[in-house]
């Protein structure tokens, strides 16, 4: 999951991710997911629901304002309209996660001007608050964004939480870190599309957890999560 190390950082020992120091950390390690980068996906329409192709929110808490996001969810590349009511069964639906910690620099979207919080030192993980329904097993990240946010030495490990994905960002000790205004992209996949924004995702960042708003797939009983059943497989674009 580590991106490949360059220049003077290439005989650098790996972050802790990689050696794992503890049996919890272990274990989690044991359960990552292999990631797709974000590059690779051929996506075809968005979505269109209340707030347009895009939704934007400010991933928050009672101290304030910690990331803006902006989601969208879309069809497989192909499709030059993506409607769930018309999609043709067994449609794949590709949901997309731009987190910006602090702010987005846009005044007119997400948590706005003046409205962020203290500056983001380290953000060290992005994930769901809910179960990952429909989770087909193909999940990822923009590699090319991790690389100019974090460097050479940056991780991102996915793992699963009691149904629900969580991406792990790392740096290590030190050295740069996630921090203010650098967006990374994450993505997972679902079977089932969006029934609408709901409070199911969080950063973590300067030592505090702040939520938000973000597509999320309705209700689907039988849908299966591939964290529920240790299944991972290649993205569908």
């Amino acid at each position: 999951m580590m991106l490949a190390a360059c220049g003077s950082d290439a005989d650098e020992p790996p972050t802790d991710l990689e050696t794992a120091e503890s049996v919890g950390a272990a274990e989690a390690l044991a359960r990552n997911i292999e990631a797709v980068d974000f590059l690779d996906l051929e996506l075809g329409a968005k979505i269109v629901g209340p707030q347009g192709p895009e939704v934007k929110a400010a991933l928050s808490n009672p101290e304030g304002n910690f990331a803006d996001m902006r989601s969208y969810v879309a069809c497989p590349a192909g499709m030059t309209v993506c409607d769930p009511a018309t999609a043709p069964e067994g449609t794949i639906y590709t949901y997309v996660h731009i987190v910006y910690p602090g702010e987005d620099n846009q005044p007119d979207s997400g948590s706005g001007e003046g409205a962020d919080s203290s500056d983001v030192e380290r953000a060290t993980a992005f994930r769901m608050t809910r179960p990952s329904t429909g989770f087909t097993g193909a999940v990822g990240y923009s590699k090319d964004e991790a690389m100019a946010a974090i460097g050479a030495k940056a991780d991102v490990v996915i793992t699963c939480d009691d149904g629900a994905l969580v991406w792990t960002v790392s740096a290590g000790d030190g050295g740069d870190q996630w921090e203010q205004a650098e967006p990374l992209t994450f993505w997972w996949q679902s079977t089932v599309p969006p029934a609408g924004p709901v409070e199911a995702y969080a950063i973590e960042a300067n030592y505090t957890m702040a939520m938000g708003n973000g597509p999320y797939p309705g209700e689907a009983p039988d849908a299966v999560n591939a964290c529920d059943r240790d299944i991972v497989s290649g993205a569908e674009g």
